[in-house]
């Protein structure tokens, strides 16, 4: 079986267009690929910019319970600490009454052995006690009772009597110091 191909009549289809359509194929593709790959680009910097924001909210979040959890601690027997200034106020005062020269009071030894352990855990655990004696009077730290006119011209708006101690707990205020200030 043998065919004979007429070659030099055969039609052969005109190619001259097809390059052309392919390069706007091409060009299309590579429009569409480019515009693709800005999209990708985008959504890649969103989520990145997503995870770093989590990041730092969880990191923040982990700061935050850390702080938490150290003023927890810190101030964790605040409350008994509270109970006891009262026991501390009536010490102060036992141990000034016995302390003034004619007093027929007697702060014994063993007293004063155990007011100064007392003193000495307390202290241990952070407390202070607030010096506000001749102090100028400061809101933020007194508890003003009364006025009284002021014995001195170098007393006026400072504190000349101390009726309670104030305290500290770290640096946090537990008791502000009622004071008598002079004008």
């Amino acid at each position: 079986m043998s065919q004979n191909f007429d070659i030099e009549n055969e039609e052969v289809p005109d190619n001259s267009s097809v390059p052309q359509e392919e390069n706007d194929n091409d060009q299309t593709q590579n429009e569409g690929a480019s515009s693709s790959i800005e999209k990708l680009e985008n959504e890649n910097q969103e989520l990145k910019d997503k995870y770093l924001r989590l990041f730092a909210e969880f990191d923040n979040y982990k700061k935050r319970t850390v702080k938490e959890r150290l003023d927890l601690m810190r101030t964790a027997a605040q409350e008994t600490i509270l109970a006891i200034l009262p026991v501390l106020d009536d010490f102060d005062r036992a141990k000034k009454l016995a302390d003034e020269p004619g007093s027929t009071e007697v702060f014994s030894e063993g007293a004063n052995i155990v007011y100064h352990k007392l003193y000495a855990v307390l202290k241990n655990k952070g407390l202070e006690p607030m010096d506000s004696q001749h102090q100028p009077f400061d809101p933020e730290f007194h508890e003003a009772l009364t006025e009284i006119p002021a014995p001195t011209d170098e007393l006026k708006g400072k504190v000349v009597d101390t009726i309670e101690k104030g305290y500290k707990l770290g640096d946090k205020i537990i008791r502000y110091a009622k004071v008598v200030v002079g004008n």
